[in-house]
């Protein structure tokens, strides 16, 4: 199944929803009605129970060069507040099933807010990253400082968003962004793999285990291990902790419901 929106696209791999941004000609630059879309596109797949696990990518020669500069250039800080900027973006949070992003081209700006908002992120060997809002009088406004200042720590988010400049897809392994870095012609095909891994876990377990990870970020250690107990006990009440157990013990593969 394919469905055509204006400025993305959305198809079905299985279980594996896919959203490739597509704005090739600007090199992805996000606008607010793009945003709208993507967001939109989650949410649907989320409610979907036959989908199991989401990601996101880019046409052409990059997953998202920023954001769109023609659209804010003339922009004052009361038509930003009024019109809510960031609204969209606050409801990718809520999104409970996992999103990978896969990464290739230039991952700039609000695109590489758009990266961060994902859980598990794969790039290609040629990937440039960086936050170049400080050289246009501006900064992120996304979620960008801080996020990765949660991900790879002070002193390195200082360096990247103060100075505007670009990173390697190496060097956002080595920092812990990304998780993977492949051949650029096999990203996609290694993104595909590991959401179909991830599609045939047991839905439950995926849901509470991204919940618990998040949590991680917002709590402390205790009150954190308090909800991953919770979220433990409670897979105790699923058919498929059963089965998954049984079939375990059975030496045989588990046929989850996600129930």
């Amino acid at each position: 199944m394919v469905n055509n929106e204006t400025m993305i696209k959305t198809a079905r791999d299985n279980a594996v929803g896919i959203i490739t941004l597509n704005r090739p000609e600007v090199l992805n630059a996000l606008n607010i009605k793009m945003v709208a879309e993507i967001v939109f596109a989650l949410e649907r797949f989320d409610r979907d129970e036959t989908v199991k696990v989401m990601v996101i990518q880019g046409a052409g020669r990059a997953f998202a060069a920023g954001a769109d500069i023609d659209e804010m250039l003339d922009k004052g800080s009361i038509d930003l507040e009024l019109h809510n900027q960031f609204t969209d973006w606050d409801r990718i949070a809520k999104i409970k099933k996992p999103i990978i992003g896969a990464l290739h081209g230039f991952v700039l700006g609000g695109g590489f807010e758009l990266a961060l908002s994902c859980d598990i992120l794969l790039a290609g060997q040629n990937t440039e990253f960086g936050f170049p809002e400080v050289g246009l009088g501006i900064m992120p406004g996304a979620g960008g400082t801080q996020r990765l200042t949660k991900l790879i720590g002070h002193q390195r988010a200082m360096k990247w968003l103060l100075t505007g400049a670009r990173f390697s897809a190496a060097e956002a392994m080595n920092c812990g962004i990304v998780s993977s870095v492949f051949p650029d012609e096999l990203l996609k095909e290694e993104t595909k793999k590991m959401a179909r891994a991830i599609a045939e876990k047991p839905a439950l377990s995926v849901r509470l285990i991204k919940e618990s990870v998040h949590k991680a970020n917002e709590l402390s250690l205790f009150e954190g291990m308090q909800q991953e107990r919770k979220n433990f006990y409670l897979l105790f009440s699923s058919e498929d902790q059963k089965e998954g157990m049984r079939a375990f013990k059975e030496r045989r593969k588990a046929d989850f419901k996600g129930r």
